[in-house]
């Protein structure tokens, strides 16, 4: 320890920066926004949706990686290394011009994305956990995580009222009539909001303290490194009830964040104004604050089992909206999806932390960042293929109708995809742990 404070002192700070890490990293001003950003800088659906998989595919390619060298040279540098490959992205996505350079600047910034997610994923939350008293570690962590629900919360209602504000032109220029001055686009604005963000995020990753841990370097490191992501997958792949929580896990967020990427799409398929969105999806950030003492009440009172079938009722319930498009009304779908984000986010956290050693946690968190985005990828593809298949088919559809022919499908595919897992579960049941 670099610090003159006693260990266990030192050690406790690292909570509250790992809470305001987590909202630094992730409350993004762009994010109610997103889809039409990118589509109002000249991107096609196709091209958006692609730029997307690309970044799942470099979350996928170094997740595991990233997560078993933080187990071997320390959480903190792995920390670091994201908040500073934010603010690279983040450069990148301000200042890529309008140009047939548009969409490989856009790509470059995906990769950085993607890199600083694979660095943080694990990471963060294991250097976290570790910081905890051994004692009474499973209700301690769990108060950690209602914590950050309620913080990350707070902080997207912040970022989404202020990010749909900023991205409005017509908002921007009444509200800054009295300088005189009439901006000429604001489509960046939310983005450069976020730049700022970035460079508090890396300033507090700085502040960490390393959990005591054996850190290696060198040719050694590299080595200890690779047995940590055998050991994390033997971790993985022989408990059955990590395996299907992973699953279970990744089928539920890929399609709640498939939705959450083309959120903006949606809300103006269904006439909401840009300025709206903000609201939306304030809202949406402050279900947290509902979910977040549910969840650990749910946690107290239920199995790993029913807390996330209760979560996949919820999300089959969100899309099954979606195929409707009810002007207006249509925007009910966020409450089921957007609690159905917290839960699984608590669940997911809580169960994995407490079924998993300390000696590969950062790499068997990894393990559930690389589910997630292969699941999320997957998606992406498959979405991608299916507007191409739709704008062959409907070719006078429009933008706007290719996506609601495409989305009508979302219901039906996550049920048989529940129902499969289910199937899995139901034959596996006789086998051990």
């Amino acid at each position: 320890m670099d610090t003159g404070a006693p260990p266990d002192r030192a050690l406790r700070r690292n909570l509250p920066l790992y809470v305001a890490f987590s909202v630094l990293f992730n409350a993004r001003f762009y994010y109610p926004v997103l889809g039409v950003l990118f589509l109002d800088l000249g991107l096609t659906l196709e091209q958006y949706a692609l730029l997307n998989v690309v970044w799942a595919v470099a979350i996928i390619l170094l997740e595991i990686p990233s997560g078993a060298l933080a187990d071997v040279i320390g959480r903190k540098r792995m920390v670091v290394l994201a908040a500073a490959l934010m603010v690279a992205e983040m450069t990148v996505f301000c200042f890529a011009p309008s140009s047939p350079w548009l969409f490989w600047l856009l790509l470059l910034n995906r990769l950085l994305s993607g890199a600083a997610e694979a660095c943080a994923s694990g990471a963060d939350e294991a250097l976290a956990f570790d910081s905890l008293p051994e004692e009474d570690r499973d209700k301690a962590w769990s108060r950690v995580l209602e914590s950050l629900m309620r913080w990350k919360s707070g902080a997207f209602f912040v970022a989404m009222i202020s990010g749909a504000a900023l991205f409005d032109r017509d908002l921007m220029a009444s509200l800054l009539g009295g300088t005189g001055w009439v901006p000429g686009t604001t489509v960046r604005w939310p983005v450069y909001a976020t730049l700022a963000t970035s460079v508090l995020c890396l300033a507090v990753a700085m502040g960490f303290r390393e959990p005591p841990a054996s850190a290696s370097s060198g040719h050694h490191a590299v080595i200890r490194a690779w047995q940590n992501v055998l050991a994390g997958a033997v971790h993985v792949f022989t408990s059955r009830k990590i395996l299907f929580l992973m699953a279970g896990a990744l089928l539920m967020d890929s399609f709640v964040r498939l939705f959450l990427t083309f959120a903006s799409n949606y809300y103006r398929l269904i006439d909401l104004p840009p300025a709206v969105n903000g609201l939306l999806g304030s809202g949406l950030a402050l279900l947290g604050f509902a979910a977040a003492p549910a969840a650990r009440r749910m946690t107290a009172r239920f199995g790993a089992k029913t807390n996330f079938t209760i979560v996949a009722a919820l999300v089959l319930l969100g899309l099954a909206g979606l195929p409707v498009v009810w002007p207006v009304w249509g925007a009910w779908v966020v409450i089921p999806l957007g609690l159905a984000m917290s839960a699984l986010q608590f669940f997911t956290s809580n169960y994995l932390n407490l079924w998993t050693d300390s000696r590969v946690r950062a790499t068997v968190l990894s393990f559930r960042g690389v589910a997630f985005n292969l699941g999320y990828a997957a998606a992406g593809l498959l979405f991608a293929r299916l507007t191409a298949h739709m704008r062959s088919a409907h070719p006078d559809a429009g933008e706007n109708g290719i996506f609601a022919l495409a989305i009508s499908w979302l219901p039906a595919a996550f049920l048989v995809c529940g129902i499969l897992l289910w199937l899995c579960l139901r034959l596996t049941r006789g086998r051990a742990s």
